[in-house]
């Protein structure tokens, strides 16, 4: 160790990452007993743009409120379920679906609030359960041995543990210093994504709308979906488009209107381009078994069904059962086979929701002949065939099943 550096008393798990999926860990540990800190390369008071993650699964919330009794209705209680989903093919209506009001004693099918309001509550069940924060504290390496993990900070702190969870997001410092690579692909053609405010004296219909080929965008898909106090606007763009044209404050002001009130052309507040990757990490541990890999650290999917923190929940929990079972382990050989576990399990789960959210990518896409042919024949026969209408309404989400002998997401 250099003279500058300070070492830290060893602990039993080090989660890296303050996100959703690092403050799940963090509280699922918790329920499994086990102290845990959080170590965060952003300050505390960081500024989250965006709604980003905006859709909990009822299977999500019912992970929440397991290991954190009360979350999951909290966060069912801030969000919005919305009771109509509908489905236009080139301006005409196919298909649409009402929900019964939900029972508030009971967990919905899902609920959606911005990944800030997320995080809020997380973070305050994570302080109620004794969750600490190190907040400011960069990853910039790590060793490990059959023994324990060390992380080495920027600021040349040391911090030692049994276990390390990386749940750092795409650019996982942890998975790069474990030296586990990603494998898979990216999509081709680009998609804005816009957040707007709701005007509360005047709000729109509360709905689910996607429009395939909307007449008043040249033919692109568009998304609308509602969160608590506002709406998400996708726009697919073609290969060939300019993405130039499309993003940006100045690019949205010239298309938002032709497919929304233009009042919402002046309540934008977040807008971003993206390229959906569609990877998974070649391993979820390492060869010591003292790394473990969860959420967008182990895996990006393009978010066609909402997979991405709704698989990382999972992937969460299932990691601080296996570190329980580590630590309870009579044997080094019976707490790695337990960390195995976790890893094969969940590599498993997170190549299922990487097919899936492929099928949803190909059929949302449309490059095809023959899935072109399907989206024209089923829109032409929806009025009279209503399995065509629904079909058309759940495609652009993927398989609603999840993957056989392990959890859903």
């Amino acid at each position: 160790m250099s003279p500058h550096q300070t070492k830290e008393l060893e602990r039993p798990v080090l989660v890296v990452g303050a996100g959703p999926v690092g403050m799940t860990v963090a509280l699922a540990l918790r329920h499994e007993g086990i102290p845990v800190t959080i170590l965060e390369a952003e300050a505390e008071s960081r500024q989250r743009p965006g709604s980003r993650a905006i859709f909990l699964h009822k299977t999500t919330l019912k992970w929440l409120e397991k290991i954190s009794p009360t979350l999951g209705f909290t966060m069912a209680s801030h969000g919005v379920v919305w009771p109509i989903k509908r489905t236009l093919f080139q301006g005409q209506e196919v298909y649409v679906k009402t929900y019964p009001t939900p029972d508030p004693n009971v967990l919905p099918p899902f609920t959606s609030l911005p990944q800030v309001e997320i995080e809020k509550y997380l973070y305050q069940a994570c302080l109620d359960r004794g969750v600490e924060f190190v907040w400011s504290t960069r990853v910039h390496s790590l060793s490990i041995s059959s023994r324990e993990a060390e992380v080495t900070t920027d600021h040349g702190q040391s911090f030692s543990a049994l276990y390390v969870v990386g749940a750092d997001g795409a650019h996982s410092a942890v998975r790069h210093a474990a030296h586990i690579e990603m494998e898979g692909t990216r999509s081709a053609n680009t998609f804005i994504v816009v957040d707007v405010v709701e005007d509360q004296e005047n709000p729109l219909p509360l709905e689910r709308v996607f429009h395939y080929e909307h007449p008043n965008v040249g033919g692109r898909n568009v998304l609308f979906v509602p969160f608590a106090g506002g709406w998400r606007i996708d726009l697919q763009l073609r290969e060939a488009d300019a993405v130039e044209d499309y993003m940006g404050m100045d690019g949205v002001r010239h298309w938002l209107p032709l497919v929304m009130d233009k009042k919402y052309a002046d309540r934008i507040t977040w807008v971003s381009t993206y390229q959906f990757l569609q990877v998974v990490a070649k391993s979820f541990t390492d060869g010591d078994h003292r790394i473990l890999l969860v959420g967008e650290a182990a895996h990006l999917f393009a978010p066609f069904g909402a997979r991405g923190f709704n698989s990382g929940v999972p992937d969460a929990v299932i990691a601080a059962q296996a570190i329980r079972r580590a630590l309870d382990a009579s044997s080094k050989a019976d707490a790695d086979h337990a960390i195995e576990d976790f890893a094969e399990q969940r590599r498993y789960a997170a190549n299922y929701n990487r097919n899936a959210a492929g099928i949803a990518l190909e059929h949302i896409q449309g490059a095809s002949a023959g899935m072109r042919a399907k989206r024209y024949i089923g829109a032409a026969l929806a009025s009279t065939w209503h399995e065509l209408g629904r079909w058309l309404d759940e495609g652009p989400y993927g398989p609603r099943s999840g993957p056989s002998a392990t959890t859903k997401y």
